[in-house]
Parts: structure tokens; C-alpha cells; sequence
């Protein structure tokens, strides 16, 4: 984390948010091959689970912006053209498996999804409290700056 000139605090971590992809559009590929599995394998027909899909990516990033999670509007827009690019192959693909091949197909991506997702959420948590952290300080040096110009000013 850093300290802009104009007094942002801008991440430098891996899982930072990019203008149009960053590290998060992993999960986005990976929640897309997992819907397409479920999806796939539910046999609700092409059209209904394209529909599906692409309702719940908008949803999600909608869900986002309302909970306030700084993202570009490209980003946004990217998260779900991710999502959608993973499940489509995914959806048939998957139509295709056999039953034990689906449980690791499934398992593992929805594992690799899961544990991606953990990470990154862990890593913001870990950005937003360091973020707070700086944020103290630099009010308190700001406060004590102010204090010690008050006082030069009663001395003279």
C-alpha cells in the first residue's frame, strides 16, 4: 500500500483492482466453469441456463457496487464477459461427462474457486486494516504538526 501524491492510498498487493482484469478475474473464470458444471449437469436446456448465468454474473457485480467495492466500470464489465467466456465452454462440455468425471471436474474447480476467492477476500481484509491503520498515523502526525505550529505561534 502506498500514499498517492493527491492523498489516496492506492494497494500494490496481487490482488489489487485493474482498470480491466486483475487477479479477481481468475475467480470470475473459475465461479464460470463452476456454474457451467452445475448448470450442465442440471439439464435445464441451453437458452434457460445461459440466462441464468448471465443473470447471476450481472446480479453479482451489482451486489458489489452496492456494498461499495471499488472497481472500474471496465472491470465490472470484464468480471461478467470473464464469467460468461468460462461457462459457455463449460456448459457443454459438461454434457458430455460421466458422473465420476464430473465429481472431480466440479470438485476440483469449485475447490480451486473457493480457495481463490478466500485468498483475495483475505488479502482485502488485510489491505482495508492496514489502510485504517495508515490513516491513524497519518491524522495523528497531522494533529501534532497542527499542536506544534500552535505552540511556535504562542512562543513569538
Amino acid at each position: 500500500m502506498r500514499l498517492t501524491r493527491d492523498g489516496r492510498f492506492e494497494r500494490s498487493d496481487i490482488w489489487r483492482e485493474g482498470k480491466w482484469v486483475d487477479l479477481w478475474s481468475v475467480v470470475h473464470l473459475l465461479s464460470g466453469m463452476s456454474f457451467g458444471l452445475a448448470l450442465g449437469v442440471l439439464g435445464w436446456g441451453t437458452t434457460a441456463s445461459i440466462i441464468i448465468a448471465l443473470l447471476s454474473f450481472v446480479l453479482y457485480e451489482t451486489w458489489e457496487a452496492m456494498v461499495k467495492i471499488a472497481e472500474t466500470p471496465q472491470n465490472r464489465f470484464m468480471d461478467v464477459v470473464v464469467g460468461m467466456a468460462s461457462f459457455l465452454p463449460t456448459l457443454f462440455f459438461s454434457q458430455g461427462l460421466s458422473t465420476n468425471i464430473f465429481i472431480l471436474v466440479f470438485g476440483f474447480t469449485l475447490t480451486a474457486n473457493i480457495v481463490m476467492a478466500t485468498l483475495g477476500w483475505l488479502a482485502s481484509r488485510k489491505a482495508e486494516e492496514f489502510e485504517h491503520r495508515m490513516r491513524r498515523r497519518l491524522e495523528e502526525r497531522r494533529r501534532r504538526i497542527a499542536e506544534r505550529k500552535a505552540q511556535r505561534g504562542m512562543n513569538v
